[in-house]
């Protein structure tokens, strides 16, 4: 039988393993994007490991998410990662040249390869039919060295795409459709793969779209073919040298089926919350809003904003001069960053709703507690703008006709090449990169946090200028650890010395944030005991020396108090033989099993206390 397309793109870069679902398997890397927030610490990391080039043949560091410089430490970060680029080999990209993901697949994205990154929406390039995957901040640091990405081999989901999109219907609808049917769980796992007559239908800029948002699935990625519309695509950018056919054959096998209508949706919402609250545009229209974002890198493209334009100035549809006509509706345009996605600028006033085009609204990330966000499409955003209330766009009668020019200008003057000279100028917030334990062979601490489901990498570490600001200052970030979930939780844990977590479902889910792993290992978090966890975050706590267990019975949960003493008495021993490990509940007397499945190669790191120690121990 054929092949999928996923399975060619890991076939043809496979070092190591077999591509058997469940069993791991590591890929060589061609392309690293870092960023100014999650690439901070990779690039330390890089130097602590006493790597001096970088490897990948393509390698690029953004500044597009803390670009404000209220203080020097901001600039000063940025100073460090444009001279540690300059010297080590990679391109910088300045503040305001774009977000790290549109700006990579318009520039430097290639068929065929693969591309690993620091931020979560990395699988946006996955629209011009490259494996792109969201990692932790030291498994960057590795690939940035030449080693190759290791993760557990996914199953490959075809997503079968029928009809065509109706007017105002747009691509963030159907990814929106696909968080109903499956929530924020659905694709743990999964690799989903986009196919059918559908596809042709869907523009780059769409199936950017798609694949970017794929990661509020929990996916490890989404992968489109590369075709005749990737190929018009990179020919308007003037980068047709670079296209390739990449589809899989004719008879390929895939683990799953979904199948996707595209013209039976319509415009679809995501209530505040959760990227999966998501009910249709008519059971919330006539709900106030009091702010209006539109851009990000999920609905950031030139189609998007031309889209909002020709909403916005009807009679300006077949204009070209979308800035001008986006100033003269009284639209304020901030710089081309990730910025207020992460809550940084644009926070929302207390007690008011924000409906935004954006791919996560986790309570609390918008820079403000008790926040009020929905998500939705360009078109929703704009036609609620109009009227200051969640609003069908499809009452406003014939949609904008959008037309993409035949070719974009292209510039480089956002970038630097490197050049292997100079020195690497450190500021004074950065500090050195900590070490993790090696795991002791006995663990008695309390339990200084209990948390239900959903708890993402915002819960842990927050967003916002505030936080991070010390993304290159471990002791610093640490003092925000759960800021909004528990304030008392840092000086419990100081005080505590050592500490276990506990949580519910899909622990860790959003953003790749480092920090949520690193910040609480500072605090002395040693062990985190959950129902299930995100992909990049169980991977950044074995990175960390943070031992991540599930519950064998979920039921264990309900037993469990904050506070409580547990007593796992032989940890060490089950976590090297690969048993369940006992856990004993001082408090009531009762034990329970929890598991941690690890390949040879994670328990060997987190045995040694994370990728660093392990690294500094000479294997």
């Amino acid at each position: 039988m054929g092949q999928s397309l996923t399975r060619k793109l890991i076939e043809s870069h496979l070092v190591a393993g077999k591509p058997v679902i469940g069993e791991e398997v590591s890929l060589a890397v061609d392309q690293v994007l870092l960023t100014d927030t999650n690439g901070t610490l990779p690039w330390l990391q890089f130097e602590a490991m006493g790597f001096t080039r970088v490897i990948p043949p393509r390698v690029v560091t953004y500044i597009d998410h803390n670009v404000y410089q209220v203080d020097s430490r901001n600039s000063d970060d940025h100073r460090y990662l444009q001279t540690a680029s300059r010297k080590y080999g990679a391109v910088f990209s300045k503040p305001g040249n774009g977000i790290c993901h549109q700006v990579h697949m318009e520039t430097y994205s290639i068929p065929g390869q693969t591309l690993l990154g620091t931020d979560s929406h990395t699988p946006l390039c996955g629209a011009a039919g490259m494996l792109a995957i969201g990692a932790g901040g030291l498994d960057v640091a590795v690939a940035l060295g030449g080693g190759p990405y290791s993760f557990t081999m996914p199953a490959v989901v075809r997503v079968w795409l029928t009809g065509q999109l109706r007017p105002w219907v747009t691509a963030k609808d159907v990814i929106l459709e696909l968080l109903r049917r499956l929530s924020v769980r659905g694709g743990s796992g999964k690799i989903f793969e986009y196919g059918g007559p559908g596809l042709a239908s869907l523009l780059a800029a769409q199936r950017m779209t798609i694949a970017n948002m794929g990661a509020e699935l929990t996916l490890t990625t989404s992968v489109f073919p590369s075709d005749d519309v990737t190929r018009s695509f990179l020919t308007r950018l003037n980068r047709g040298g670079d296209w390739r056919p990449a589809t899989p054959d004719e008879d390929a096998e895939y683990d799953d089926q979904i199948e996707l209508d595209l013209g039976s949706m319509g415009p679809l919402i995501a209530l505040p919350g959760s990227p999966d609250r998501v009910v249709p545009i008519e059971e919330v229209a006539g709900t106030p809003v009091d702010q209006v974002m539109v851009g990000s890198c999920t609905n950031g493209s030139w189609h998007d904003m031309s889209s909002v334009t020709g909403v916005l100035i009807l009679e300006t549809m077949a204009r070209e001069g979308l800035l001008a006509d986006l100033l003269a509706t009284g639209a304020l345009v901030s710089e081309s960053t990730c910025g207020s996605c992460a809550g940084i600028g644009h926070v929302p006033a207390a007690g008011t709703r924000s409906l935004r085009a954006f791919n996560r609204n986790f309570p609390g990330r918008s820079g403000v507690k008790g926040d009020e966000v929905y998500l939705c499409s360009s078109l929703v955003a704009a036609a609620s703008a109009l009227t200051g209330t969640i609003t069908d766009p499809r009452t406003l009668g014939t949609p904008p006709d959008v037309q993409l020019p035949p070719r974009f200008a292209a510039s480089e003057a956002g970038f630097v090449a490197p050049d292997s000279g100079g020195e690497v100028l450190r500021g004074p917030n950065i500090k050195p990169v900590p070490l993790g334990e090696p795991v002791a062979p006995a663990l008695d601490a309390s339990v200084l946090l209990k948390l239900g489901d959903k708890v993402s990498t915002d819960d842990i570490s927050p967003a916002g200028a505030a936080v991070l600001v010390f993304r290159s200052n471990v002791p610093a970030i640490a003092e925000h650890c759960f800021k909004y979930v528990d304030a008392e939780f840092v000086a419990r844990a100081k005080a505590a010395g050592r500490g276990i977590i506990v949580g519910g479902e899909i622990y860790g889910q959003g953003s790749s944030r480092e920090a949520a792993a690193v910040g609480p290992m500072h605090l002395g978090i040693r062990a985190v005991i959950v129902k299930s966890f995100a992909r990049i975050h169980r991977a950044n706590l074995i990175n960390w020396g943070i031992v991540p267990l599930t519950f064998d019975d979920p039921a264990a949960y309900d037993t469990i108090e904050r506070d409580d003493r547990l007593h796992l008495p032989d940890l060490r021993a089950a976590l090297k033989a690969g048993t369940r490990v006992t856990i004993a509940n001082q408090r009531t007397g009762a034990t329970f099993t929890t598991s941690c499945l690890l390949t040879p190669r994670e328990r060997d790191i987190l045995l040694a206390g994370g990728v660093l120690a392990y690294t500094k121990g000479g294997s």
